[in-house]
């Protein structure tokens, strides 16, 4: 991600100079959850105040006035769980995959109308180059960070040209982040849904110097990194047939998500979700890390140098090739050999055998070592 943005493993440090943006979009609301908001002066914020409070058809308060802690098992628990909209939650993670794929195609269609060219021109003078990470939020949906930089073309090795600026990187997003969305029929008793992006939107400048730079960046991509579903209380496993919801460790909100995905499963409409395979991960069925070809060095050319590096180590220390005097070698090849036989394998080898116990002489001491075979 890093090498994107200052360069390295291939890529010229010279990228430094190309317009680069962090962007992150949103899911929409499927209900209102519990939150930690903090104001201006980073004070802790009520939750959800409602002067006049009141509360939903359920009965239940649609109102907080909490000041929730940081570790709160609340937060990103609905409000009302009979008021959250679980199959449009379910089916929203199902279909990011193909919203961020739409994004993608929409946001390269609005460069090339700016630009005045046709989109099959633009790759002529233009690279989207992209590096894009999934975050599951604690209402238990995801949603994407993404690194967006625009190269001439080619990729990173050549200069974009003067009318692709930050600007340009905004207003593009803004665009394509309003004009896609993802129809699925009814199906059951689940009625037609039109999946969008939140309204969430934000877009900020990456820069070598300021606010956000490049390590910045690299440090909040490590963070989402290690953030997976479990975050929301769900499994770090797959649901298993033989698996009762109801006996799950999990949260209550995080099971009545499972439990529509398998509910949601077991309709033909909703076949190619594959949604009973994913319902651990609540129906996103997508990596959590994606990036285009251009970006930075591929995945495949960093494995095709581990598998060269340890194909040399070998040659070194097998002798088929020849190393330097000033390294050192180091060899390390295990190999189990066996073990002795346990204390009670002993007592009764020596009871069977007549034979006493094996000894161990040390200096002066002289004691019975069982352990030895």
């Amino acid at each position: 991600m890093r090498a994107g943005l200052v360069g390295g493993k291939g890529v010229p440090t010279t990228v430094t100079a190309h317009p680069a943006a962090f962007v992150t979009l949103t899911a929409p609301s499927f209900g209102p959850v519990h939150s930690r908001r903090t104001g201006a002066g980073g004070g802790v914020m009520a939750c959800r105040p409602r002067r006049d409070g009141g509360t939903c058809p359920h009965g239940r308060p649609v109102s907080c006035t909490v000041r929730h802690a940081a570790d709160d098992t609340r937060l990103g628990q609905p409000l009302c769980p009979d008021c959250f909209d679980y199959a449009g939650a379910v089916l929203w993670n199902a279909h990011a995959p193909e919203l961020w794929r739409r994004f993608t195609m929409a946001f390269r269609r609005y460069l090339a109308r700016s630009a005045g060219l046709r989109v099959a021109d633009l790759r002529e003078a233009l690279t989207v180059s992209f590096a894009k990470v999934a975050e599951y939020q604690r209402r238990g949906l995801v949603h994407f960070h993404a690194v967006i930089r625009l190269d001439g073309p080619g990729g990173p090795d050549a200069t974009p040209p003067s009318w692709a600026t930050l600007d340009l990187i905004k207003a593009a997003v803004d665009h394509a982040a309003g004009a896609v969305a993802v129809s699925t029929s009814a199906a059951g008793d689940v009625p037609a849904k039109t999946h969008v992006w939140g309204s969430q939107i934000d877009v900020r400048p990456i820069t070598t110097t300021g606010d956000l730079t490049d390590t910045a960046v690299a440090g909040y991509i490590a963070k989402y990194a290690t953030k997976a579903a479990e975050c929301v209380g769900t499994l770090d496993r797959r649901i298993r047939p033989t698996d009762d919801p109801a006996d799950l460790p999990v949260s209550g909100h995080a099971r009545r998500l499972i439990t529509e995905c398998l509910r949601l499963a077991a309709l033909e409409e909703f076949a190619g979700l594959r949604l009973a395979e994913w319902a651990h991960m609540l129906g996103f069925r997508g990596h959590f890390s994606t990036k285009s070809r251009h970006y930075s060095v591929t995945l495949g050319r960093l494995r095709a140098d581990r598998i060269e590096h340890n194909r040399r180590q070998h040659d070194i220390s097998t002798g088929r090739l020849p190393f330097d005097d000033d390294q050192v070698l180091v060899i390390a090849h295990w190999r189990y050999l066996g073990q002795g036989m346990t204390p009670g394998e002993a007592l009764l080898t020596a009871a069977l055998t007549g034979k006493p116990l094996p000894t161990l002489t040390t200096g002066t001491e002289r004691r019975t070592c069982p352990n030895s075979s």
